[in-house]
């Protein structure tokens, strides 16, 4: 069917993971300084204008960051937490 479309199917699995791979990357914060992604764990600063710094290119601002947060894991709030059940 793909050759009936014109179009075979490396191409079609490239095409594929480009979109995949830009989903992924639009709901990430990248440094306006270096443009990595900063990692699970490591801090990242805001700030004005909404700009996003990693730690590593933190000592190249004078300016003090409006917000500091730490970089969350994607499954954060849906695991299963255990209660602590009171005594009886």
């Amino acid at each position: 069917m793909l050759r009936l479309l014109g179009i075979s199917e490396p191409d079609l699995e490239r095409q594929l993971l480009r979109r995949s791979v830009t989903e992924l990357s639009a709901d990430r914060h990248a440094c306006a300084d270096c443009g990595r992604t900063p990692l699970v764990g490591e801090r990242y600063h805001r700030y004005a204008r909404g700009k996003v710094v990693c730690e590593l290119c933190r000592p190249r601002h004078a300016d003090a960051p409006q917000t500091t947060d730490v970089v969350r894991h994607s499954e954060r709030g849906h695991a299963v937490r255990l209660r602590v059940r009171p005594a009886a």
